[in-house]
Order: structure tokens, then sequence, then C-alpha cells
């Protein structure tokens, strides 16, 4: 006991003499290799050179973010919220299996799409509302859970706009909740969006608005991917890992359970150009439209540009999915179907953020025929077919549906 004690407090001790470092120069060389970026636009954020220090914690992290950009503070308090929520999930995740847990199972619900709530999709769902509730900064969200965008300043479900905060926030609670009582990976996906300016925020406060007016204010959560200021995901598997990017580059932190702290494991994410990793429902190969099935038979056979055959991973939950992706390269996929012509994932909460997290982290994102973060979502439960991952792979898929739509028209 005394061993363990003494192990934990050497450990405490030097995570603190980290943080009390000063915000000196530092070079990083994650596994051995120099990490660059170029800033895609004229509203990324700049990043301290502190921020790429393994072994900084997200609070750290997200002070540095704060200090040489002021303009994100309230960006930094949301994030605070978000890893407390992610913290109390990791818990629950955890505890379901236990014999005295009430957590498992149906809730007896039969959310706006059609589907069972489990009871851990409403639990997580109230925990994200009461935590960015608690950071006073959000004033709208809309979540698989919800039917409509609701207003986290209040607890009831009506949809207000709120004047005083300055970010909707969209999130999926629980991805791949359907799994969790078989104790295959979960995850939270989230997206934070600035609020659209061109909503009349005063005739919508003061209630004289007609319907029309009322579904403009509705637009103003259902804003398209290129309008996020941040997205992340968090992953409860093996460790909880919270990956996150506010537009200038990926960075994944994994829980250390000791501490209690997120601490900055994976600086900088670049996702590999190409890799013969595929992850798509292949169950599902004969439902797809033909380009689909023509690419995927080509990495199947070894036929395609990479000369190789194509392994295949898939788990079944995107949030699992998709963070290999990331580390590994490859590509994952839902295509639409002749059951589903549009695929089964939302594209405001999970397939928007993910996108730019893939983006971010140098990879492609699209439908097929369309790049993902383009798409203005028409309703919160929008559904989209999606590939994305390794630039390679992924270009593959485009130029597979250019190819064929070129074929169709002559």
């Amino acid at each position: 006991m005394y061993t363990m004690d003494l192990h934990r407090s050497l450990l405490l001790l030097s995570y603190l003499l980290l943080l009390q470092t000063s915000s000196q120069a530092f070079t990083l060389h994650h596994h051995g290799v120099t990490c660059t970026r170029t800033k895609l636009s004229a509203i990324s954020p700049v990043l301290d050179e502190v921020c790429d220090t393994t072994g900084v914690t997200l609070t750290r992290f997200m002070y540095e973010v704060e200090r040489v950009n002021p303009e994100l503070s309230e960006l930094a308090q949301l994030f605070s919220g978000i890893q407390t929520a992610s913290k109390a999930i990791t818990n629950l995740v955890k505890r379901s299996q236990l014999p005295s847990s009430s957590m498992l199972g149906l809730e007896g619900v039969i959310n706006v799409q059609g589907e069972d709530q489990k009871k851990l999709d409403v639990i997580t769902n109230d925990i994200l509302k009461m935590a960015l509730r608690h950071t006073g900064k959000v004033g709208v969200l809309a979540s698989e859970e919800e039917d409509r965008p609701v207003d986290v300043m209040s607890m009831d479900k009506e949809v207000v706009y709120d004047e005083g905060s300055q970010y909707v926030t969209v999130f999926d609670p629980l991805d791949g909740s359907s799994n969790v009582d078989a104790g295959i990976p979960t995850g939270t996906i989230f997206g934070i969006f600035h609020h659209d300016e061109t909503c009349d925020i005063t005739a919508f406060l003061e209630g004289d608005f007609d319907e029309d007016t009322d579904m403009m204010c509705m637009v103003n959560t259902l804003q398209p991917g290129n309008n996020l200021a941040a997205s992340g995901y968090v992953l409860y598997s093996s460790s909880t890992f919270l990956t996150m990017t506010i537009g200038h580059g990926v960075y994944g932190f994994t829980l250390d359970e000791q501490l209690g702290e997120f601490i900055l494991s994976h600086p900088c994410i670049e996702i590999p150009e190409t890799m013969n990793i595929m992850s798509f429902n292949e169950a599902n190969w004969d439902l797809w439209d033909a380009p689909m099935q023509e690419v995927h038979e080509s990495w199947r056979t070894g036929k395609s540009s990479l000369g190789k055959r194509y392994t295949s991973r898939y788990v079944g939950s995107m949030v699992a999915d998709v963070h290999r992706t990331l580390l590994y390269g490859g590509v994952f996929g839902y295509p639409g179907d002749t059951k589903n012509v549009n695929g089964k994932l939302r594209l405001l909460y999970e397939a928007a953020p993910m996108s730019f997290l893939i983006e971010q982290a140098g990879g492609l994102s699209s439908t097929g025929r369309e790049r993902i973060m383009d798409i203005s979502p028409e309703n919160v439960h929008q559904r989209v077919p999606v590939v994305m991952g390794s630039k390679n792979e992924v270009q593959e898929v485009i130029d597979g549906y250019k190819k064929w739509d070129a074929e169709k028209e002559t």
C-alpha cells in the first residue's frame, strides 16, 4: 500500500511540475516526426508550442489556447464541461455490467427516429446537457436523443435562442449503445458551432415571429460542418480517449484515472495517406449501389491503385472505427443502400463532427458524390452516406462515383 501511495504521489508531483513549467519554446518530435501544420483559414486559432508537449493535461492545453486566443475563452470553458461529463460517463459505462447496476436494457421509450432508447442513452444525454448547462456558454443544443433543438439553460424542452450564449452544441451522447450490453467500445461524439448572426434574435426572444422566423432560428442549429468551431469524440474502451480539434490539427488525450485528468498522448495526429484497411458492414454489400460495390471489390481482391488486398476491421461503433482509422489509416464507411438510401449515420452530430476531425488530420470525408462538410442539414436527424479516412482510399471512392455518373450520362 505504501509503495502504491508513493508511486501515485510521484506521478502527481511530476505532473504538477509539468503544469508549473513556464511557456517556453517546445519542439515536438512525436514518434520521430517533427509536427508541422498549416493554418487552414484566417480564423484558425494559434497554438502555443506547449500544446504539442506529450503529458500536458487537457485543462492546461485549453488554458494555453485561451491565453494566446482570448476570443476562445468561452470555448475553453465548454471543453471543461465536456471532459467532466466524459469522466462521469466513463464510470457509468464501466459499472453498467455489475449485477447491482440498473443501467442496462431499454428505457421503454421510442425516440423520434423510431429507435428503442437504452437506459444509458437517456442517462448520458442528461449528463451532457447538465454539464454543458453549467458552463453557462451554451444556449442551444441538438442531440440524437432529443426530438428538436433544446434550450440547455432551462430544464424543459422549449426551443429557445439564448442571446447571451456564444455556442451551439450538437452531440450523440453514446454512439454504439446497442453494443454496451456486450462490453464493446462505445463513445460520445460532439460538435460546437458559433451562433448564426443572421437569425433575428430580438423577434425570436420577444415571441414576435411567425412560423418561418421560428424555422430560421432552428436553422441556427442546422449549420454545415464548415461552420464548426470545434469537434471531437470520447472513446470508452481499454482506456478513455478524448480526441478533438479546434480547427488547427487533431489532438488525442487519454484519461489517467489515478489523477482524474485527460493527458495529451497523441499530439498532432496525422492520418496516413493510404493504408490497406477497410471498415464497412460488409453484410450489406449486395444492397450498396454499383460504384461502391466496384471500389470495395477492388480493395478486397487487391486490384485497387495500392495493389494490395485489404484487410477488414469493423467494430460497429463509429467512434471505435474512426479512432482506429485516424491512428492507423484506411477507410471507414457506412454507404447508402436499398434499405437506407441515405445511410444510417446522422449528418449534424455524427458525420459532420467526425469529418472535421478527419480533414484536420489530413484525410478526406465524402458521401461519394459530395464533401460532407459542405452539406447544410435540412433537419436535426438527417442521415447521409459516409466514407472517410485516408486520402487515397476516399479519393478512389469519389473517382468511382464520378466515373459511374459520367458513363450514365453518355
